[in-house]
């Protein structure tokens, strides 16, 4: 019989709340979602040149918590898709902060596929809570089209490099998430589902996410040595709201960096490396 792990304590969430001032994953999640935290429109300005933002998904519309388009970092064109939240009230109703409705992931695989057509490299940015789970999204294939994003990405014949920039939430990052490079932000969060909604269904109580944030490694560093995901980039001391232009010149410069890295590598083994790699995911070991 499976044992179900207990409710945990007052003192254990309280030591985990404690701890968290000092650096622990709950205190990461509370950074992570910052209001001051930069957005993708912030590295737009930042990090690239020349945006051509495209429109639609040639189905039903046009979802602006994906914004996406052909642009350059450094010397190199790039296609760039990213979830983007908003800078304020009015815009982020406008985004639906950030979560994504089937029309937007269909638009971003739009535009991976176009990345292909023209040869250009791809840039994903990473930061929604999850995928809308409204009623009309359901309606329209939520489901099926995250899969099928998932589905083409692993099979999509030019490099991806993706970057975790705040929160990477469930199924709603994995639209846009199967890199061949993953890189996130030293204070980002990435996981199957978010620490209240963790304790909401292990202990029917939202008030234990810190020790479910815990439980879920979904820090940078808890993946990294998962390998789950690829790179750390160190945030400035605060968080990235405290330097918006420090953050951006690390983000800028491990995207040059891990895109240079797979240029020279030929499409069949480029796509032998990404099957490899999200094929180890997930195994583990007994031994000691």
């Amino acid at each position: 019989m499976t044992k179900v792990k207990s409710k945990p304590s007052e003192k254990s969430v309280k030591n985990s709340t404690e701890k968290g001032k000092n650096g622990t994953a709950w205190d990461i999640v509370k950074i992570s979602r910052h209001p001051n935290r930069p957005v993708l429109q912030d590295y737009i300005s930042l990090v690239f040149e020349n945006f051509i933002p495209l429109h639609g998904d040639r189905y039903f519309a046009d979802d602006p918590a994906i914004v996406g388009g052909f642009a350059k970092i450094g010397d190199k064109k790039v296609m760039l898709i990213g979830q983007n939240k908003g800078k304020n009230t009015t815009d982020q109703i406008t985004r639906n902060f950030g979560m994504a409705k089937p029309e937007g992931y269909r638009k971003a695989l739009r535009l991976m596929k176009l990345a292909e057509r023209f040869n250009l490299p791809i840039v994903t940015v990473i930061d929604t809570p999850g995928a809308f789970p409204g009623i009309e999204a359901e309606e329209r294939g939520q489901a099926e089209s995250i899969a099928k994003n998932i589905t083409e990405m692993a099979k999509l014949e030019v490099p991806i490099v993706a970057v975790v920039i705040g929160e990477g939430g469930s199924g709603g990052a994995l639209g846009i998430g199967v890199g061949d490079k993953i890189l996130m932000l030293s204070n980002a969060i990435y996981s199957v589902i978010s620490p209240e909604g963790c304790a909401s269904i292990l202990w029917r109580d939202a008030t234990f996410a810190p020790e479910a944030a815990e439980a879920l490694n979904i820090t940078a560093k808890a993946l990294l040595k998962l390998e789950v995901i690829d790179e750390i980039i160190e945030e400035p001391k605060g968080g990235a709201h405290s330097d918006y232009d420090k953050t951006a010149t690390a983000v800028k410069s491990a995207i040059l960096k891990n895109l240079k890295s797979l240029e020279n590598i030929s499409v069949d083994k480029l796509l032998d490396m990404r099957a490899d790699k999200y094929a180890a995911m997930g195994k583990f070991s007994t031994d000691n």
